[in-house]
């Protein structure tokens, strides 16, 4: 009962915010050239942050009399309340995200897979930590982004050691806030992403307790889109889409170059770039059936723990013909 009390606690927080932040508010437009791309963005070392500083986007929708705009976030959750603000047209999140916004009625559609999410999620330990197992999490503060994939990635993993969250002290931070405190020992652990958590094992001798790959847990992650955008602009989605693999293909096949160039622009460890990279699954995709299945499983763990307060048919969001045109096309 306290488990679902705390999980009912938090997500509602997650899923109010979520629904308190408006309605779309976008005019369609009659003709491209009054159109504005909005693509949000988080992290240092993904496609689209790459593709942004490299101005894929900028120069494919420049064709079309098109304009793009970026924001940038720290996390999923935020991506939402833009998209559901009328804000957002296009960005990428993990799949617990997706799980909220589906609940908290947000109109959105995954329009593709772009990682299986098994690397993308870990908990890491400080250095000399005395931890050693995910069991001797208990009685420990493990700190986690609200909302995030990692905070699903910490409640499954916790659940395969049959552990829950009253076991452990979770402390609910930013990655710009939990860092510093795994720096200084304010907490025990820290479930995070990439390339947080390679960047904390590099800088710090942090070191990994467990990983999706460890637990085999395929969570997918995902392009969002905003429903009404890709009503009104299929033939914009598809571009998006086409550029995005564009940049994927490059970035995927160029991996020494890449981890070089993004080093230099965000000032990073060129070793801890290229650690990152080559770990990483980074695809353009449908939602295959094994994703969707995944997908779903993780929304029906999420309502049994009481992350979210109704369950929720996941497939009812997916929407493949656009990624899948666009990969007939890119060909």
């Amino acid at each position: 009962m306290k488990k679902r009390m705390f999980m009912s606690v938090v997500f509602v927080a997650v899923l109010t915010f979520l629904s308190a932040c408006g309605t779309e508010s976008s005019s369609s437009s009659s003709s491209n050239k009054e159109i504005t791309v909005r693509i949000g963005v988080q992290g240092k070392t993904g496609i689209l942050p790459y593709a942004r500083e490299h101005q894929y986007f900028e120069k494919a929708f420049e064709k079309e009399g098109v304009k793009v705009e970026w924001s940038e976030f720290a996390s999923g959750p935020p991506h939402f309340e833009a998209l559901s603000a009328g804000r957002l047209d296009f960005g990428a999140t993990g799949g617990t995200p997706l799980i909220a916004g589906q609940a908290a009625n947000i109109d959105f559609r995954a329009i593709a897979v772009t990682s299986d999410g098994k690397t993308g999620n870990s908990i890491i330990i400080p250095k000399n930590s005395s931890i050693k197992e995910i069991t001797d999490l208990k009685g420990k503060k493990v700190a986690v982004a609200k909302g995030s994939s990692a905070y699903n990635f910490l409640y499954l993993a916790l659940d395969r050691a049959k552990l829950t969250d009253k076991d452990i002290d979770i402390i609910q931070l930013q990655p710009d806030e939990a860092r510093p405190a795994l720096d200084n020992g304010s907490i025990d652990a820290w479930a995070t992403w990439e390339p947080y958590a390679t960047t904390a094992v590099f800088q710090t001798g942090a070191t990994f307790l467990v990983s999706g790959k460890d637990l085999d847990i395929t969570t997918p992650s995902f392009l969002i889109a905003r429903t009404k955008f890709t009503e009104e602009h299929p033939d914009l989605t598809i571009l998006f889409l086409k550029t995005y693999e564009e940049a994927r293909q490059y970035f995927v096949n160029h991996i020494e170059e890449v981890s070089k160039d993004i080093a230099e622009s965000q000032k990073l460890d060129v070793e801890i770039v290229q650690t990152v990279l080559n770990k990483t699954d980074t695809r353009l995709s449908p939602t295959t059936p094994e994703f969707s299945r995944a997908h779903q499983e993780q929304a029906d763990f999420l309502y049994d723990v009481g992350g979210i307060d109704k369950k929720i048919e996941t497939s009812e969001v997916i929407e493949n013909k656009f990624v899948e045109d666009a990969l007939k096309e890119s060909k």
